[in-house]
């Protein structure tokens, strides 16, 4: 029988056999494994070498001892982002509504900066008696709900509803009648914002579509606005979509001999919002 090649290990004390414990030389294979003390190895296994590559209780050197993880990735420690639990990057709920709200109010005025700079024919010419008359007859109010939406009493949209009634009256200083406000809640995503003058209109298309143009010519992102029934109280009046600051919003205008008024409907589409136009506005536009 050849001898097996010597053990790598054979002059290793450290191994944790000691001197003079060498099995007898007919049953070759050095020292036992260290996780066999005591006797030597079965037949059943013979040679009795671990091979090279796992020598008997010694890992290689260069990998970490067990149950420790590498260095640079501690397991009880956040990575490296510096987020340790939760997400505290993210800002509380409470301060993204507030930040919605300025935007929404913010909206609003540019709208109706549009809606009076626009009207430039709005109360232009008052030569003839009878529509004179009956322009006096049109008031435009603020209703206690609209289309089943109640008057917002938050502070800063009814901070808001004053400065759209301050811009209607400074732009149309002809106006016998001016409204601003806003209905429903920007949370629940039902929110209506109302702004409307009454006065002699002399010219209800050109009106209408002057200011859609000046709407157009803002912030606002507005597609196609398309004739829609203007409702019981006649006139003319087109809806359609929008876009600001990420908010869809369906917008309308009507314009007749006695009023001109916009609502817009946050978060809705101009269709949603056509829907809508003859109830809101019945509901706006009063005459004697």
């Amino acid at each position: 029988m050849s001898q097996p090649p010597s053990d790598p290990y054979y002059s290793q004390p450290g191994s944790g056999a000691p001197y003079g414990s060498y099995p007898p030389p007919q049953q070759p294979g050095g020292y036992p494994a260290p996780q066999q003390p005591g006797g030597y190895p079965a037949p059943q296994q013979p040679g009795g070498y671990p091979a090279p590559q796992q020598p008997g209780g010694y890992p290689p050197p260069q990998q970490q001892s067990g149950g420790y993880p590498p260095p640079q990735q501690p397991g009880a420690f956040p990575g490296q982002g510096g987020q340790p639990y939760g997400d505290p990057s993210l800002p509380p709920a409470k301060k993204k509504s507030n930040v919605g709200k300025i935007v929404l109010i913010s909206l609003a005025v540019v709208l109706v900066l549009c809606l009076g700079g626009a009207a430039i024919a709005f109360f232009a010419v008052k030569d003839e008696v009878k529509e004179t008359v009956d322009a006096t007859k049109t008031r435009v109010v603020a209703p206690a709900t609209l289309a089943g939406r109640a008057k917002s009493t938050d502070p800063a949209l009814l901070n808001g509803a004053k400065q759209l009634e301050t811009e209607l009256k400074k732009s149309l200083p002809d106006a016998t009648s001016t409204v601003g406000g806003f209905y429903g809640s920007a949370a629940k995503k039902n929110l209506v914002m109302i702004a409307a003058a009454s006065g002699l209109n002399t010219n209800p298309t050109k009106t209408l579509d002057d200011t859609i143009k000046g709407a157009g010519q803002s912030d606002v992102q507005l597609g196609e606005m398309k004739k829609v029934d203007a409702g019981p109280l006649g006139g003319e009046a087109k809806c359609g979509d929008a876009e600001a600051a990420n908010v869809p919003l369906g917008v309308c205008v009507w314009s007749d001999k006695g009023s001109l008024g916009m609502i817009i409907v946050y978060f809705k589409s101009g269709d949603e919002a056509a829907a809508e136009l003859p109830t809101m506005r019945g509901q706006i536009e009063q005459k004697s």
